[in-house]
């Protein structure tokens, strides 16, 4: 696959519709072309202790931020016909379900494709665990950043360019 976007999530509570950041990287021909990032308004608007332990976002970074449907119009025109890749795509595409319930917008029936199930069938028992920062760096890919939405992006992107 040499079209696609990369796309990360991270989310304020235990709400999948809380996405307070988003990641996207959009390859064409095999090539990164395009990188967003973005900062978003969460709903339901609270954030739990342990989303912020993994991700280290508050209430005060995105309490200005834009919402959804704002930060998903300048999105949607990036990836127009381009199928979406996520490590965990069943997080990801629920995020992005939710959030367009939450938001009365209409789904487009994104086509989703999982890094994390390609890792599997790759490799199986040659690497300990699936995770995204185990598979990027088998894959050859320093995820020092692991938990920012577009560092995780990048690092799916790269995966998806060696498995799928």
């Amino acid at each position: 696959m040499k079209d696609f976007a990369a796309i990360d999530f991270e989310t304020a509570n235990y709400e999948r519709s809380s996405v307070c950041s988003v990641g996207l990287v959009v390859v064409r021909n095999g090539i990164v072309t395009d990188k967003y990032y973005s900062l978003i308004h969460p709903e339901p608007e609270y954030y739990c202790r342990n989303n912020i332990a993994v991700h280290g976002l508050t209430e005060k970074d995105t309490e200005d931020a834009p919402l959804f449907p704002d930060v998903w119009a300048k999105i949607a025109t990036k990836i127009e016909g381009l199928p979406l890749v996520a490590h965990n795509s069943p997080f990801d595409e629920g995020c992005l379900r939710a959030a367009f319930r939450v938001y009365q917008m209409d789904y487009p029936d994104y086509i989703f494709y999982c890094t994390c199930r390609a890792s599997r069938r790759r490799f199986g028992r040659q690497i300990p665990n699936h995770q995204l920062q185990t598979v990027a760096a088998y894959c050859g890919y320093d995820l020092t950043l692991h938990h920012h939405a577009l560092a995780d992006a990048e690092a799916c992107a790269m995966i998806a360019l060696k498995l799928l």
